[in-house]
């Protein structure tokens, strides 16, 4: 139980910290509503499930210089880069129909549950947390019950919190109060995502150099 109280807390913790995920889910939500962002959710979710599978068979067990890693944070980095650059590219159109209707034109709840999913899975700091939770498990010999009960926790959990960030965020008296914001609001997570980018881009090219 002890066990499980710690993975669990600091995987909640975790999640609150903002990354890369948050950035699409509140974007998704303000622009299209929270019926599409439901998409990212589920797709953020099912990428951590993916993780969290991997990390329970052991097979997610790497360090922050492994080439599997570096590859990783490279992809991400470039679909982080790819991302943000397409926000600016929305932030541009001020005139709201304008961007409701690039959202409608862009495929609806499937493809932002793609979106999700690359975002999900690309994500450096997700590919860390569960190669570290991996090698928790491998050096706790935890049962295999307790690993199950931890996983679905975990998977839930993710979700559950996603989908709360697009009730929150998409109420509408949050809306009323931002829809004359979300230029801003998407240009503001559009640099935030190219910073993000370019930090994990600097670390991969440093370590590649330093090797």
């Amino acid at each position: 139980m002890s066990l499980f109280l710690l993975i669990a807390g600091t995987h909640f913790l975790a999640l609150l910290s903002p990354g890369p995920d948050f950035f699409l889910i509140a974007r998704s939500t303000l622009a299209h509503g929270r019926r599409v962002a439901s998409g990212v959710c589920a797709g953020v979710a099912l990428a951590n499930g993916i993780y969290i599978s991997l990390a329970l068979t052991g097979f997610a067990r790497m360090s922050t210089s492994s080439p599997l890693f570096l590859l990783l944070q490279g992809a991400g980095g470039l679909y982080l880069l790819y991302l943000g650059m397409k926000f600016l590219q929305t932030a541009r159109h001020n005139n709201q129909q304008q961007i409701s209707a690039s959202g409608a034109c862009a495929g609806g709840w499937w493809h932002h549950a793609l979106l999700g999913l690359l975002s999900g899975l690309l994500n450096p700091k997700n590919a860390l947390f569960y190669a570290s939770l991996a090698s928790v498990l491998a050096s706790s010999r935890a049962s295999t019950g307790l690993q199950i009960l931890l996983g679905l926790w975990m998977f839930f959990i993710v979700l559950l919190w996603d989908l709360f960030i697009t009730v929150l965020i998409g109420h509408p008296r949050w809306q009323q109060g931002i829809k004359k914001y979300l230029p801003r609001i998407e240009q503001l997570c559009g640099l935030l995502l190219c910073l993000l980018a370019v930090a994990a881009l600097l670390n991969v090219l440093q370590h590649l150099n330093g090797g």
